[in-house]
């Protein structure tokens, strides 16, 4: 399905959740509390999926950016484009963080996509506007689990051997900036406000497949600078989340 097609198919269902996000205002900035068994070597991966079209994501968006700095939670923003035809052209948008989202949605069984929406370890779900609640997922869902060890050492990224899993695993390299970056919006839902980004994606790369056995993974230059980098395993397409691992690179 093209882009545009795509686009077309999911905007009156997002604007119809995004609304209703409205009453779930970001709690107030409180003390971090360490999540049992994470770590940035051991991470809760925390994807949300957000635009700057949307007047419901700020709240996420803010939640987010207060766990950027986080050693145990790996808190990433992809920044979606179907709300881009409704005014505003969100600045770091891309059209494979749309089909991110989409994949699991399908992998769960939902039949459509919607902004904000925080997505745990690849699996539990939430709006994310609401700390309280976000704060909650997270210690519940505790590091992700069931992958093999992850390490890093000249420029290669070590997977440790383990138990086969029962199908290959997906290796990736995500990049993200893990600068605050404000934006002026000048149309759209948030036109005439300045919204903070923190911890946007910019890069996805398929490093390869893991199957059980010990492995390495050469790390490829970035295409930017500044940007901070770590290892996801999943599952499938739009599958869980079995390791993570914040990488110094």
């Amino acid at each position: 399905m093209s882009p545009r097609l795509l686009t077309t198919l999911i905007v009156p269902l997002a604007l119809a959740s995004c609304g209703q996000a409205d009453s779930a205002p970001a709690a107030p900035t409180r003390a971090a509390q360490p999540i049992a068994g994470a770590s940035a070597a051991h991470p809760v991966v925390l994807e949300l999926f957000q635009s700057q079209g949307c007047s419901s994501c700020p709240p996420a968006n803010a939640n987010v950016n207060a766990l950027a700095d986080r050693p145990d939670v790996l808190a990433l923003s992809f920044a979606v484009t179907y709300w881009d035809q409704l005014g505003w052209k969100d600045t770091f948008g891309s059209p494979r963080w749309t089909a991110r989202q989409w994949d699991y949605a399908r992998a769960a069984g939902r039949g459509q996509v919607a902004t904000p929406q925080v997505i745990v370890n690849g699996g539990p779900t939430i709006v994310g506007s609401n700390r309280a609640q976000l704060d909650a997922l997270l210690a519940s869902a505790g590091p992700a689990k069931g992958g093999p060890e992850i390490s890093e050492a000249d420029g290669r990224v070590h997977l440790a051997a383990a138990a086969a899993p029962s199908a290959p695993v997906t290796v990736w390299l995500v990049r993200y900036d893990p600068r605050s970056r404000e934006v002026p919006i000048s149309a759209g839902e948030n036109g005439g406000r300045t919204l903070p980004h923190r911890d946007i994606v910019r890069e996805l790369v398929r490093l390869g497949d893991w199957r059980g056995p010990a492995a390495d993974f050469r790390l490829p230059a970035a295409t930017e600078r500044g940007l901070s980098s770590a290892v996801l395993m999943q599952q499938g397409q739009g599958g869980a989340i079995v390791a993570a691992r914040k990488l110094a690179a």
